[in-house]
């Protein structure tokens, strides 16, 4: 006679309260689903082939104790048949089921691999295109969370969850109907230990959430109290509070020992619990099913069949409840990766810009605020005249990167600025990028050979025009150093290279790009004095033929520029050359003088 099955083990429970601990839930669950269900439209055969092998190995698993049965009753000569045959069907379906169980999974990891490679690369380009004011608005690494740890939930979910969630619910049907198929007395019998398991289930996965949250609040509490006072220990000690600091802290921990003791009885005693309900489910199928066997309503190897059935179903009741979590968290994860996919993109339409040898720009009544009702520019008026160097200077939050913000249209202002007659809000901002480069003081280079990375702004730069930029730019001593010169790959965003070589680098880069506009902002703050010339040097004679806007702290590089505007506060207080705004005593002079007069700052 086959083994009869021990009652089922506990579902091994996860520390801290695993499955049964607060997950989080999606705000718009319908609208969410729908969703990520054309995405599953999209796969469509495959999503078939995979229901289908969920259907078989279903299908193999319910048939599986029916055959046993009748395995038990051919040894106990109640029935007529062929025993060899009944047991060659069961080698038959153990092995179809495993192999239902392998092309489910290499069938799964296939489906999860392609949805979720759709949204990351949806993801990733809809990134690419938000607006900066988004970026800036937003937190980076809640969109690296989305990008990764959002789409890796849904891939898990898709690979495990879904497929066990779909076959559970097969397998719970298939279950119940072979069962009154056999005997609906024994069957409703068996229900009250699946309903009794059910309800214990609930109670305690209640319970073990409420202590749960209650202990991740009181941790964060205790964390929270512990990196306050270390962060104020001086204080704490200057103001004798230690004594009313351990007080605090050991009434947070006691509460939190509480707590924690709780949930951990409540988590612990589920295992018995279960474990002692499916025993005495065993026992009422055992002895009903005795009896009813005696009464020859159903034969000894339907006794078998109901213990494994009862099994059977157990366990996919035990693990949709414990996979339901997930499928929440995954839905959760879809609607905050929807909601960025769903954010506008940034408007690319409008005019090419009026090609010219140099550019003219004209700043008109310009005003601008990344917030509504906290102005940064505040009216401001200014003609920068084809080929003119332009230097902004002032305190730090006096608006002069937000110019330089402005006028590559990162941000859009009321008010006009036009480039040649040209009004900034009409142009393309592709093409009007195409004509502008921009050196910043944070220094970004890509993890790719240096030489991709000088030709990142632009890709159609001949090896003359690039040689020109690398010289020009003064790096062909930190290139020739290089181990393999221009192949040499950067990674780590060039950490190998001090500051000041990332930035000439950089500069390299907006000398490639051969732009009718330059804008500086900060870029030689990171290099030597020596280095500082030889680039002012460079800077001279490439932007002999284009205007230029520098913004700088360190007055002595911008001495010799044609107009220098002092900002206060989002406005112009001052404008002209180095020596007039010396001569006049104002802001200019004071910035100066602080510099280079060792006054306080």
């Amino acid at each position: 006679m086959a083994n009869v099955p021990k009652a089922p083990s506990p579902p091994m429970r996860p520390p801290r309260g695993g499955h049964f601990a607060e997950v989080e839930r999606a705000i718009r669950v319908g609208p969410t689903l729908r969703r990520l269900g054309r995405y599953f439209a999209g796969e469509l055969p495959l999503v078939l082939g995979t229901l289908a092998v969920v259907l078989g190995s279903t299908l193999c698993t319910v048939a599986t104790p029916t055959v046993i049965s009748h395995a038990i009753d051919l040894i106990a000569q109640t029935i007529a048949g062929s025993l060899p045959a009944t047991l060659l069907t069961l080698v038959l379906l153990y092995l179809a089921a495993e192999a239902f169980q392998l092309l489910q999974g290499l069938a799964t990891a296939k489906l999860s691999l392609r949805i979720v490679r759709r949204l990351r690369e949806e993801l990733f380009g809809k990134t690419v295109d938000l607006p900066l004011g988004y970026l800036d608005s937003h937190s980076h690494g809640d969109l690296m969370s989305r990008m990764t740890n959002d789409v890796e939930m849904l891939s898990s979910t898709v690979a495990m969850a879904l497929p066990t969630f779909f076959s559970g619910i097969l397998t719970i049907i298939g279950v119940v109907v072979v069962m009154l198929w056999h005997c609906w007395q024994l069957t409703l019998l068996s229900c009250f230990s699946v309903l009794l398991t059910l309800g214990a289930t609930r109670f305690l996965s209640m319970k073990v959430r409420k202590f749960s949250r209650k202990r991740q609040e009181l941790l964060g509490a205790l964390n929270g109290t512990v990196e306050e006072q270390v962060a104020g220990y001086r204080t704490v000690v200057a103001c004798n509070h230690q004594e009313t600091t351990i007080d605090k802290f050991t009434q947070t921990s006691d509460c939190l020992t509480a707590a924690g003791i709780k949930m951990e009885i409540f988590a612990g005693v589920m295992g018995p619990v279960m474990n002692c309900i499916g025993n005495i489910g065993f026992v009422i199928i055992a002895a009903f099913g005795g009896y009813f066997a005696y009464k020859g309503i159903i034969s000894v190897g339907i006794i078998s069949a109901f213990i494994l059935y009862v099994k059977q179903f157990s366990r996919p009741v035990n693990m949709i409840a414990q996979i339901y979590g997930q499928l929440q968290t995954a839905v959760a994860g879809a609607e905050r990766v929807f909601t960025v996919l769903d954010e506008p993109s940034e408007d690319l339409d409008g005019e090419p810009m009026t090609p010219a040898e140099a550019a003219q720009l004209e700043f008109r009544h310009v005003n601008f605020g990344y917030v509504p009702g906290h102005q940064v520019i505040h009216d401001f008026c200014l003609t920068v005249k084809p080929g003119q160097k332009v230097a902004l200077v002032g305190a730090t939050g006096s608006g002069k990167t937000t110019l330089a913000n402005l006028l590559l249209r990162f941000y859009d202002c009321d008010g006009q600025i036009l480039v040649n007659g040209q009004n900034l809000s009409m142009i393309a901002r592709d093409s009007l990028r195409r004509q502008v480069s921009i050196v910043l003081q944070e220094t970004v280079l890509f993890t790719d050979t240096v030489r991709n990375n000088l030709l990142f702004a632009n890709a159609e730069a001949t090896e003359e025009e690039l040689w020109h930029a690398i010289e020009s730019s003064h790096c062909r001593e930190v290139i020739e150093h290089l181990p393999e010169g221009l192949e040499t790959v950067l990674t780590n965003a060039g950490a190998k290279l001090s500051q000041g070589q990332r930035q000439l680098l950089a500069i390299a880069r907006a000398f490639v790009a051969d732009p009718r506009i330059l804008v500086f902002d900060e870029a030689t703050s990171s290099v030597d004095t020596r280095t500082e010339k030889a680039i002012q040097k460079a800077m001279r004679q490439v932007m002999r033929s284009r205007t230029s806007i520098i913004i700088a702290h360190r007055l002595s590089t911008i001495r010799d520029a044609d107009l220098i505007v002092v900002m206060d506060q989002g406005r112009i207080v001052e404008q002209g050359i180095h020596s007039e705004l010396l001569a006049h005593n104002g802001k200019y002079h004071e910035l100066y003088m602080t510099q280079f007069a060792g006054l306080a700052t």
